[in-house]
């Protein structure tokens, strides 16, 4: 203490925060106490929706381009068959300091890989779109549960009571949907908002009152009324979580119009994203409304990258369009990294990179045309950021990238690790439904300690 102040970090503060919101009997989205000292913040999810090719991104396999066109036992969704291996029509280089392998698919990604996880043994139970982005969003491939983001939000809260505490930024729905945000048998407050990326993301924004004065005497008539119901009915919780809502709603209002107005982003950094005047929609520039998210005290946002209609990363017929997305992709990532570590964000942001699963290295069964059918028992994810280690793979694949030979990392794992970076623990975070105790990674998942700085 020194001139009768306390200098309090970031971290401390947002602690004082969390105790004085439960001594206080503040709102459920307060920010809570966690397990143990979390090393993120916030966390970002940026998901390719489709499923990227492994083996033509990040897992560079010398073998498969020696042996193009080679048979071997091969699988699909429903069949074993004979298949023929396809060599990636993408050049490999070693990139940073690390030296990790990246395609170059990624000439700007590659300028940041030394910030960088590459996570090559992730594995899930089911090679069919719903079901794996399903597991990939909530943990289980079959049923609907809640969502990573809304756990999050449960066990984290948020920084600004103005804004939800888990967004998702999607121009067109990932496979599964909404199921992919839904807080399920969680306190509804907790589900995602999804925002269209537009010229008017958020509907009804704008009030349609006359004047200032009458909108707020309005509000005030709503919110009078709205508590004496709410205070008839205190055991509902999905009354009390809509009212809160309109609270969140009026909140938006005044701060959310301003988070989409890129035009107040210097011309530097619009450059930096690639971002041209007057483009909303872009994978760039959803990450950079991500960031301005983030600084505005938003806990947990996705950002999906769909590639538009059936143009997403799912390259049955021809695995050279991994080109047109990963164009639409790849200065955004650079950029976002970048931005983050300028602005002092990195080092208390995850930052996620994800999809439902991989691709095989065989030429899609009975296909002319050089494709990749779906692929789940050995494909990429990645990891940056806060309490991450950057510039290093974890787990390796086969020869051909088709199975996984070391330390195999379930999604289970992947999400037991997210967690664990946030502050909690995987296994203490429950929520009693039906008679059992709930969380995410149902009975399964250890956390990937061997990536943790």
């Amino acid at each position: 203490m020194a001139g009768g102040s306390l200098a309090l970090t970031g971290a401390d503060l947002r602690h004082a925060l969390a105790v004085a919101g439960e001594v206080g009997g503040a709102e459920v989205l307060a920010p809570r106490l966690t397990h143990v000292r979390p090393r993120a913040s916030r966390v970002v999810f940026l998901f390719m929706n489709g499923g990227f090719s492994q083996v033509d991104t990040f897992d560079y396999k010398p073998e498969l381009q020696k042996h193009d066109n080679k048979t071997v036992p091969a699988e699909e969704m429903f069949y074993k068959f004979e298949g023929k291996l396809l060599r990636s029509p993408f050049t490999f280089q070693r990139a940073g300091e690390s030296g990790l392998w990246v395609s170059d698919l990624f000439p700007h990604f590659r300028q940041v890989i030394d910030d960088v996880c590459v996570i090559r043994s992730m594995h899930s139970d089911i090679l069919e779109h719903f079901q794996a982005s399903l597991q990939m969003h909530t943990g289980s491939a079959t049923i609907t549960m809640p969502s990573v983001g809304s756990w999050l939000s449960y066990g984290l809260g948020t920084f600004n009571a103005n804004l939800p505490s888990h967004v998702v930024l999607a121009n067109m729905e990932p496979y599964a949907g909404a199921q992919g945000w839904d807080n399920s048998f969680l306190p509804p407050q907790h589900q995602g908002v999804r925002i269209i990326p537009g010229e008017n993301p958020i509907a009804n924004l704008r009030s349609s009152a006359r004047s200032v004065t009458l909108q707020e005497l309005e509000q005030q008539m709503l919110r009078d009324l709205n508590r004496q119901h709410l205070d008839a009915r205190s055991a509902d919780e999905r009354l009390r979580a809509r009212d809160q809502s309109f609270q969140v709603a009026q909140g938006m209002m005044r701060v959310a119009p301003p988070l989409f107005d890129l035009s107040t982003e210097s011309p530097a950094t619009l450059r930096e994203y690639g971002i041209e005047p007057g483009d909303r929609k872009s994978f760039s520039a959803q990450c950079l409304v991500a960031r301005r998210m983030l600084e505005s005290g938003v806990r947990v946002i996705e950002v999906v990258d769909s590639g538009g209609g059936s143009a997403n990363w799912d390259a049955h017929a021809d695995i050279n369009d991994h080109r047109r997305n990963a164009a639409g992709v790849d200065q955004g990532l650079k950029a976002f990294i970048n931005d983050l570590k300028n602005r002092g964000l990195f080092d208390d942001t995850l930052v996620v990179i994800n999809t439902e699963f991989g691709r095989t290295p065989w030429r899609q069964h009975n296909s002319p045309t050089p494709g990749r059918n779906h692929w789940h028992r050995a494909f990429t994810c990645l990891l940056a950021g806060a309490g991450v280690k950057g510039g290093v793979t974890y787990g390796s694949t086969d020869q051909w990238g088709a199975s996984i030979v070391d330390r195999p990392v379930h999604v289970h794992d992947f999400h037991a690790t997210i967690l664990h970076l946030l502050g909690l623990d995987h296994t203490k975070l429950t929520y009693r439904y039906a008679g059992r105790d709930f969380r995410l990674t149902d009975v399964y998942g250890d956390v990937i300690s061997e990536i943790l700085t």
